[in-house]
């Protein structure tokens, strides 16, 4: 039945009974209503009310926990659903509007892991531009500089020196730049030498020492979750480098149960009172893809701490 001829119905049926209690009881009314008439009238009148509240209840609240789980839903933590209780409309309604969530949520996934997937294709492609084209093009001219070095005359060769030094520097910059694009290492290498490299690189360009953790003998990962790692890590490390104002960050690779769990900590400034990044919220989108959990909270001696908790054979 529809809601609307459901709370007619209702209605109908206590007025229905109120008029039949009026008509059978024992009681009258005076043409000036006497205190013991005006008493049994007002008890009439409750019972009446009562009695409809607690029959609409069960059709209407189920309206009230909908629009407010509208006004909080948020798609970036997903699982919030209404209870599947009571019949009728209501709870078409409440089985309807689940499975709008599950769909969006569905569909947010998917949206995102359609981006990620050509941002990682994006990335691959430029980081093999930057070392065909780019890096191709500094050797070569790294090589005729060498011969010019060679053949100059004493008073350019050390000007052609530095124009050397610095066209290696660049060379050094765009592989860089591409190995951090693409992680080679990580399908080559695997997951731990790849997290590896990347403290390393971070203690090189930043000075933060890295303590590591890295433990052999980890469950089995699919090859979309190792990504997810590396790149989690990649991320935090950079805000580590850029942000936190560290001397010491902190990297661990666990085993947790049947999960791996991540951690990249420092003992910098932290992240009280200030808004999440768009580097955290593509953090947590990349996470979701694979169902794992990522937290990124202060550290209570100071500091921040990201910690990612993937189920072992994570599915995409």
């Amino acid at each position: 039945m529809p809601l609307y001829w459901r709370v007619i119905v209702i209605n109908a049926a206590v007025f229905v009974l109120g008029t039949l209690a009026l008509a059978l009881a024992p009681v009258t009314v005076s043409a000036r209503v006497l205190a013991s008439e005006a008493v049994v009238l007002a008890i009439g009148l409750v019972t009446i009310v009562v009695l409809n509240a607690l029959l609409l209840r069960s059709t209407l609240v189920p309206l009230d926990r909908a629009a407010r789980l509208m006004e909080r839903v948020d798609l970036e933590k997903p699982g919030e659903r209404l209870p599947e209780t009571g019949n009728g409309a209501a709870a078409d309604l409440v089985e309807s509007f689940n499975a709008m969530l599950e769909r969006l949520e569905a569909e947010r996934d998917a949206s995102t892991a359609r981006a990620l997937a050509a941002q990682e294709a994006e990335r691959q492609r430029i980081a093999r531009e930057l070392h065909d084209e780019v890096g191709q093009g500094l050797t070569a001219m790294l090589l005729g500089l060498k011969r010019a070095v060679d053949r100059a005359p004493d008073d350019i060769r050390s000007d052609l020196i530095l124009v050397q030094d610095a066209a290696r520097g660049s060379l050094e910059e765009v592989r860089g730049v591409a190995r951090r694009l693409r992680p080679s290492v990580l399908e080559d290498l695997g997951l731990l030498s790849a997290l590896s490299a990347t403290a390393t690189e971070l203690s090189t360009h930043s000075g933060i020492h890295v303590q590591r953790g890295l433990a052999q003998g980890l469950p089995d990962l699919s090859p979309e979750a190792e990504l997810v790692i590396y790149r989690v890590a990649q991320e935090a490390m950079t805000n580590v480098a850029r942000h936190s104002e560290a001397d010491t960050a902190y990297l661990s690779l666990t085993r947790q149960g049947d999960a791996v769990a991540l951690l990249v900590a420092d003992n910098g400034r932290g992240v009280r009172g200030r808004t999440e990044g768009t580097g955290i919220r593509g953090m947590k989108e990349r996470a979701r893809l694979v169902g794992a959990d990522l937290t990124v909270r202060p550290r209570p001696e100071g500091g921040t701490e990201v910690r990612l908790v993937v189920p072992a054979k994570a599915a995409t």
